[in-house]
């Protein structure tokens, strides 16, 4: 059967890239997760042991600094189960960065993360939260049952100590991905739909809806693969590309860094391990003084996802 690797080996057509300032760092602090999702394209679950370490945490601060990083973003996994989360943020943040987290809401109902919530509002992270639907049946197919159910309960919480509320400044985002292999609709349309139906059914206030398109790399590639859509889910991405949106892709301001600490242009590079364009496997130490900008960015197939119809990056749609 073809892989995924061996398809974004392949040479592409996807147009040339090169970066501006860098503005945020994204670390993956592991792939341990409380749940495995279909569409997750890191293939994070409950078994996985990758977890960074403190030393690498460490030089992440100090890049932070030497960079004059604006943003950091924290990802997984569940980045809440590293056992140094609570410990670097805490650090993170005496250097002035913005702090955001990555959150699977379930991680709040899970038996001893009941600390996470009260946490993060504590310290004013950005909560960035995975709901792929406000309606319980295609979370479930999406996440696992009883997902839903314990997403909302999270997300409740999150509202009473702030989030969301005017004029609290705990911001929480919410993410959309579609359960098919098709594009996600307007991102306003839907935050209005997810608005009216989470507001009246459960109460739940929330800043912004960010609509992200699945991509075509592992845990998701895979069934792709495995059920005959891989290559026209390819054919929607290219034939939906549009070149307006080549401005706003995420990895013209952004690194990525893996759970060991090696740096990439993108979270979707990272887990191909495609190495930064021109570069071999490159340590975040290494890259304390490094002029990021006006650098190529490596590319291939799988970049058509942040491209097509209205774009999609980390912050949701880009037009």
């Amino acid at each position: 059967m073809l892989d995924i690797a061996d398809v974004s080996d392949q040479l592409t057509d996807f147009p040339y890239l090169q970066r501006d300032r860098l503005h945020t760092l994204q670390m993956n602090l592991g792939y341990l997760c409380n749940i495995a999702c279909t569409h997750c394209h890191v293939d994070a679950g409950p078994k996985r042991t990758e977890l960074m370490d403190w030393s690498t945490m460490a030089t992440a601060l100090d890049f932070i600094v030497a960079q004059n990083i604006v943003n950091l973003d924290v990802t997984g996994g569940s980045p809440e189960m590293n056992p140094y989360f609570r410990e670097f943020m805490i650090e993170a943040k005496k250097t002035g960065v913005h702090l955001m987290d990555r959150c699977n809401p379930t991680i709040i109902e899970e038996p001893g993360y009941e600390w996470v919530a009260p946490f993060l509002a504590e310290h004013g992270v950005e909560v960035v939260a995975s709901l792929p639907c406000y309606t319980s049946d295609n979370v479930d197919i999406q996440r696992g049952k009883g997902v839903f159910d314990a997403s909302i309960a999270a997300l409740r919480k999150l509202n009473a100590l702030g989030y969301g509320q005017p004029g609290s400044g705990l911001e929480l985002n919410l993410v959309y991905n579609p359960v098919a292999p098709v594009l996600p609709p307007s991102q306003k349309t839907l935050q209005a739909d997810y608005e009216r139906f989470l507001g009246e059914r459960f109460g739940i206030v929330f800043n912004q809806l960010f609509t992200i398109a699945n991509m075509p790399i592992k845990r998701y590639g895979h069934m792709l693969l495995r059920d005959g859509g891989f290559g026209e889910y390819m054919e929607l991405l290219k034939s939906a590309y549009s070149a307006q949106n080549l401005p706003g892709v995420m990895c013209r301001g952004l690194v990525s860094v893996d759970w060991r600490g090696y740096v990439y242009d993108c979270d979707f590079n990272q887990m191909l391990e495609m190495p930064m364009a021109g570069e071999g496997a490159m340590h975040l130490r290494d890259l304390m003084s490094r002029d990021f900008e006006r650098q190529p960015i490596a590319i291939g197939d799988h970049c058509y996802g942040c491209t097509a119809g209205q774009g999609s990056s980390c912050g949701g749609a880009l037009n």
